[in-house]
C-alpha cells in the first residue's frame, strides 16, 4: 500500500487544531535547543523533553482517532480490509 500517494481534505477545524499542536510542540523543541545552548541542568532539560513526548504522543493520537472514523471506517465498508494491517503497522510505532 502505496502511502506515498494518498491524502485526505480535512476541515480548517482539525487543521487549526493540529497546527496548533504542531506549533507547540516546535516550540518546546526550540525550548530545549536552547536549554542546550545555555548549558541548563540535565534533568531540567530532560523534563522538558518529557514534556514534548507526550506532547507528540497527544497528537499522533488525535491523528489515529480521526484516521480510525474516517479512512479505516470507509476503506472497510469499500472491503479494502489490508487498511487494517495498515494501521496496525503504524500503532506498532508508537509502542
Amino acid at each position: 500500500m502505496d502511502c506515498c500517494n494518498k491524502k485526505i481534505l480535512r476541515s480548517d477545524e482539525d487543521k487549526k487544531l493540529l497546527i496548533h499542536r504542531m506549533n507547540r510542540i516546535i516550540g518546546q523543541l526550540n525550548g530545549i535547543k536552547n536549554m542546550i545552548e545555555n548549558d541548563e541542568y540535565c534533568v531540567d532539560i530532560l523534563t522538558q523533553l518529557a514534556a514534548s513526548k507526550a506532547g507528540i504522543r497527544s497528537l499522533a493520537n488525535l491523528i489515529i482517532d480521526k484516521h480510525m472514523h474516517s479512512c479505516v471506517v470507509k476503506d472497510i465498508k469499500e472491503g479494502k480490509e489490508d487498511t487494517i494491517d495498515e494501521v496496525l503497522t503504524i500503532l506498532r510505532r508508537f509502542q
